[in-house]
């Protein structure tokens, strides 16, 4: 039995700026950080008197081949390595899907590497990125970014700078532990319980940045133009320990990508975070992720525990979070050594 475990993440800036219909033309760059919510993988192998692979999600999948395999996930990612011996594969997570957390990239980069200590080939964070990208983007033809993947391999706070071949450099940002305690106290996230999907979201922003025909073709590509700028000015704020600086461009930066589609916001959100503001001191604040639902990240500096309140009364509750520095890794590994021979 072998079981990983891979960080959620959050986006502190660039967000959208990773896909390839953006960084072909522009080149991309997001800031994010990995957290201490996870997706859990477990891979065992199962004895030759149940010759079947289950499959375990939100549904239970029981086949006779990986070609059969409903889950696109899982299914590329056993197809890219050839494991085809009859195994049990489980993912269990801390928080739910479609909430904007990176999710998907999470689940592949973890399935990947459980694989990959399954066949007794372990690769480098960036391979096994590299890796979850190729099945989302090439194989799959997801409308995603790079951002989930590398986060999810490397952990900790990156920057991401992705070159128009798709080539990406990441670098890791230092960030010391009186400034994640500032961070976390400061910035707040709040689930909405509202649950979309972010490929929805994402396909429609993808399409204009890709499409010049389309009347909102300009008006996307501005506001991922400046959203990539926003993202390396909340990354030299971080660098200057001005998280007050990261709230103010954080406003900004969510008002950019509003004004690439109405379907990223929803005017309840947008009603809330303009009492915020008003009414408890907000500086800066955004939806996690691709929009449209999920969490939502408020940064108030002196009425925290009021601005909670407010929002429990709004069915909103807090969600506390701190920064993984771990990538996806091993947590258990009981494969017996006898079956190496087996499995490589």
């Amino acid at each position: 039995m072998i079981v990983t475990r891979t960080p959620f993440r959050i986006t502190l800036g660039g967000g959208g700026t990773d896909l390839p219909s953006f960084y072909r033309e522009h080149g991309g760059y997001v800031f994010t950080m990995a957290i201490n919510k996870y997706m859990y993988i477990c891979l065992n192998r199962r004895p030759l008197a149940a010759p079947k692979i289950v499959i375990r999600y939100s549904n239970v999948e029981t086949v006779d081949s990986i070609e059969e395999i409903k889950h696109p996930l899982a299914r590329e990612a056993l197809k890219l390595h050839d494991v085809r011996d009859h195994i049990e594969l489980t993912s269990i997570a801390d928080m739910p899907a479609k909430a904007g957390l990176g999710s998907s990239g999470a689940y592949t980069v973890g399935l990947l590497t459980a694989i990959r200590a399954y066949k007794r080939m372990p690769g480098a964070p960036q391979e096994v990125a590299e890796e979850a990208c190729r099945i989302e983007i090439d194989i799959l033809k997801d409308p995603v970014g790079k951002q989930d993947q590398y986060i999810a391999a490397l952990g900790g706070f990156q920057e991401l700078d992705i070159a128009k071949d798709g080539r990406v450099t990441a670098t890791a940002a230092p960030v010391d532990f009186v400034m994640v305690n500032e961070l976390v106290s400061k910035a707040r996230m709040y689930y909405t319980g509202i649950q979309r999907s972010a490929r929805a979201v994402l396909k429609a922003q993808s399409d204009a940045a890709a499409k010049e025909a389309r009347p909102d073709h300009q008006r996307v590509v501005d506001s991922l133009l400046k959203i990539k700028g926003l993202g390396r000015e909340i990354r030299t704020a971080f660098a200057d320990r001005d998280l007050d600086r990261f709230a103010v461009l954080m406003d900004q930066h969510w008002m950019h990508k509003r004004a690439m589609s109405p379907g990223i916001s929803l005017s309840v959100l947008d009603q809330l975070y303009d009492q915020t503001k008003k009414d408890f001191g907000v500086l800066g604040g955004k939806i996690i992720g691709a929009g449209g639902g999920g969490f939502v990240m408020l940064y108030s500096t002196k009425r925290g525990r009021e601005l909670d309140e407010f929002m429990a009364g709004h069915r909103m509750p807090r969600v506390s979070f701190f920064p993984s520095m771990q990538g996806a890794k091993v947590v258990t590994d009981m494969s017996p050594f006898d079956d190496f021979d087996a499995v490589r």
